[in-house]
């Protein structure tokens, strides 16, 4: 059940209708919340629940065991640690850790065929594992580090880990930002559901008309069947695809932000136009901000951050980053990912190049080049296609235009989500544009115009690309 379909129309327009009748009294708005987030998670295939049900029972215990029983509280820390990635590590690494090793006998010509005795079912990778493990395992750090006080009730608990909005693919909600709002039962206002109504709008908008109608184009491109190649191509289909995949990714966030919302809770920003930054510093502050502080909070500053000097602060962004490429999937194109932005962090802050040019706007398409070379090996099939992109990127090879014409549609809604971006980034950084938006009252025009054009300029219907993570 995804949020561009009619089952989560269905599913949303049943869930709402009740709201107000459950969502009053703490017993019944808990219940309403698990049992309908579990209903929306089972679509997809009711044995996923069984795992959803472990990881929260494990920290839901362990985290009563860490402060009812403080001098086993490392224990049982360890023991929520364990069963949570533990979990994860079968399920979405058993695989890459079998082909790793696999490849590592074969350098001693020493044939294996681990891959093969993996059970089958360590090979379904459930949907949403990494985002609800991580959301799962906050709680009981926070709660093993004093900050959080654990909840008694299980049905407390549950409805915060299973939040339907956020199940799937975030944004990563902390504990202690949303249990204490799970206490309450808002009546939302006008000007709230009205927020709502424009998140919501404009997520379906990134997914559908952007995202969506991006996809053949970059489909075909990296499956080999468009027939066109060459530098400017190449070109062309990487910046779709850094568009495709903010748009997707960022269109899920503001739905689900959308739908908490209109509850009358808060989940905060996930995405704040990333690809306006003017350092690939701050790029990581504006993108998938939910993961990125989790693993700023949790790994970064756990290992020493930049507090005990350059060279740790540099082993622990070097770990922080490979963790983190290791955690949007179990393939070697991930960790080429995260092992770009390691060095490219590790020149920015070793230089500070970007500080000397910071007021220039020039940083802009810089920083955004870096991150495209680095999408590059995130949407490859493997590292072999992804240094020949690049390869076509950075050595002068002819291109025949005729994609743009073949290719017009896609190319049409990657012009108008550079030009969005360029909209934002004028209101952003000039008055005058601020004053005349906000004073011409566009957020009425500019909803109705994402809302004609998600009923009749939507693309073929994809899934949500983080689904997969």
């Amino acid at each position: 059940m995804i949020f561009n379909s009619i089952e989560f129309l269905l599913f949303a327009v049943g869930f709402f209708l009740l709201w107000p009748i459950l969502g009053k009294r703490n017993i019944s708005r808990w219940t309403f919340i698990t049992l309908a987030s579990f209903f929306f998670y089972g679509w997809w295939d009711w044995r996923f629940l069984f795992l959803i049900l472990a990881s929260g029972l494990i920290d839901y215990f362990c985290a009563l065991a860490i402060e009812n029983r403080p001098q086993n509280r490392k224990l049982f820390f360890v023991l929520s640690l364990v069963g949570n990635l533990g979990a994860l590590s079968i399920f979405k690494y058993s695989k890459f850790f079998a082909t790793v090793l696999e490849d590592g006998f074969a350098q001693f010509n020493y044939q294996v065929d681990l891959v093969e005795k993996i059970p089958e079912f360590a090979l379904i990778l459930p949907v949403g594992i990494s985002f609800y493990t991580f959301q799962s395992l906050s709680y009981t750090i926070d709660v093993y580090r004093g900050r959080l006080t654990p909840t008694r009730n299980i049905l407390h608990f549950f409805s915060y880990l299973s939040m339907f909005p956020q199940l799937v693919a975030g944004p990563i909600i902390r504990a202690k930002d949303f249990l204490f709002q799970l206490n309450k039962y808002r009546i939302t206002n006008a000007i709230e559901k009205w927020n709502a109504i424009k998140m919501i709008a404009f997520g379906l908008f990134q997914k559908m008309v952007i995202a969506d109608n991006l996809s053949l184009f970059i489909d075909s491109a990296f499956e080999g069947k468009s027939g066109f190649e060459g530098t400017a191509y190449w070109w062309v289909v990487m910046v779709a695809f850094s568009f495709q995949i903010y748009a997707d990714f960022s269109g899920y966030s503001l739905i689900a932000r959308g739908l908490a919302k209109y509850m009358g809770y808060h989940f905060r920003m996930n995405f704040n136009h990333p690809y306006l930054s003017k350092s690939l510093r701050e790029f990581w502050t504006r993108w998938h901000i939910s993961l990125s502080t989790w693993f700023r909070d949790y790994v970064y500053i756990a290992l020493g951050g930049s507090r005990r000097g350059v060279v740790v602060g540099l082993v622990a962004l070097t770990i922080t980053m490979m963790l983190s490429g290791l955690w949007h999937g179990a393939k070697y194109t991930f960790l080429m990912w995260a092992g770009i932005h390691v060095v490219l962090l590790i020149f920015e802050r070793l230089t500070k190049w970007t500080k000397l040019f910071r007021k220039s706007p020039l940083l802009i398409p810089i920083i955004f080049a870096q991150a495209l070379v680095a999408w590059v090996y995130f949407r490859a099939d493997d590292v072999t296609q992804g240094n020949q992109i690049v390869s076509y990127l950075f050595s002068y090879t002819s291109s025949n235009l005729d994609f743009y014409h073949v290719y017009f549609d896609s190319v049409f809604f990657l012009g108008l989500a550079v030009v969005i971006e360029l909209l934002v980034y004028l209101r952003k950084n000039y008055k005058a544009v601020k004053l005349w938006y906000w004073r011409s009252n566009l957020d009425i025009v500019l909803v109705s115009m994402a809302i004609i054009a998600i009923l009749f300029l939507r693309g073929e219907g994809k899934q949500f690309i983080y689904f997969q993570f």
